[in-house]
């Protein structure tokens, strides 16, 4: 831990604190973090430092909003999700470090594009099927994507617009999602040495910035102009990708 700078150290509390704030208010904020821990701690082992912190962030969010889930809507989702998440397991034991950055960087990348288009195409919810091979396309891109890089925000909104949930429904709908597959996605980073005591000290130590960002993304941030907000995050997250290819 004595080998990180402050500025380092600045860098992954503020990443820690747009956790809290994604998981209490602002769902746009989380992708963020990625970037920010994959410029400071080796890509892969990143994932596995941000993913207890998650989990954290998604108790907090269950918490707020529990009673609005739709589980009908998850039942037909996890079984994909699963198995996105192990093909992504695969995908990590393979890769290293060196092809770990620009995959990262670019699923990140692509998110975010799919997050503008979504922003731009307010009736989204009117041209997206809802069949059960649209589940299992989500599902299993969900999956591998937060299994690889923690980054699958964006398609699960689109699957709850697609599911026209009102807005409760859809904050508690994904607070359930992401506690349940990040939860599950545990035993595979351990497995695969990528969370350890050594992480679990820097989740710790980083856990104050989780509940400031809560806090904050719970009483406050809401009152943000959106559209200064999201292009913000657009820029930051973007930029913060685009470093992980060189």
């Amino acid at each position: 831990m004595t080998d990180y700078t402050t500025y380092q150290w600045l860098l992954m509390a503020i990443g820690a604190c747009t956790i809290g704030l994604a998981k209490a208010g602002l769902p746009g904020l989380g992708i963020l973090a990625i970037p920010l821990f994959a410029s400071v701690v080796p890509a892969k082992e990143s994932t596995g430092l941000i993913l207890p912190m998650l989990v954290i962030g998604d108790i907090i969010g269950v918490a707020l909003f529990r009673q609005h889930a739709q589980w009908k809507f998850l039942w037909k989702l996890f079984p994909w999700t699963m198995a996105g998440v192990l093909a992504g397991w695969q995908a990590l034991g393979w890769l290293d470090n060196a092809q770990i950055r620009p995959l990262i960087g670019g699923i990140v990348l692509i998110m975010l594009a799919l997050n503008l288009w979504r922003q731009r195409h307010p009736d989204l919810k009117d041209i997206i099927p809802t069949g059960m091979w649209f589940a299992a396309v989500i599902g299993l891109s969900a999956g591998f994507t937060t299994m690889v890089a923690n980054a699958a925000g964006p398609i699960m909104i689109i699957y709850l617009l697609a599911m026209r949930l009102p807005p409760a429904a859809f904050i508690g709908t994904s607070a359930w999602f992401f506690l349940l597959v990040n939860t599950f996605k545990v035993p595979f980073s351990a497995q695969l040495g990528l969370i350890s005591l050594s992480s679990l000290k820097f989740n710790a130590i980083l856990l104050p910035g989780i509940a400031l960002g809560a806090f904050i993304g719970f009483r406050f941030a809401r009152r943000v102009p959106k559209h200064v907000f999201d292009r913000l995050v657009l820029i930051l997250a973007a930029a913060g990708a685009i470093k992980l290819f060189f």
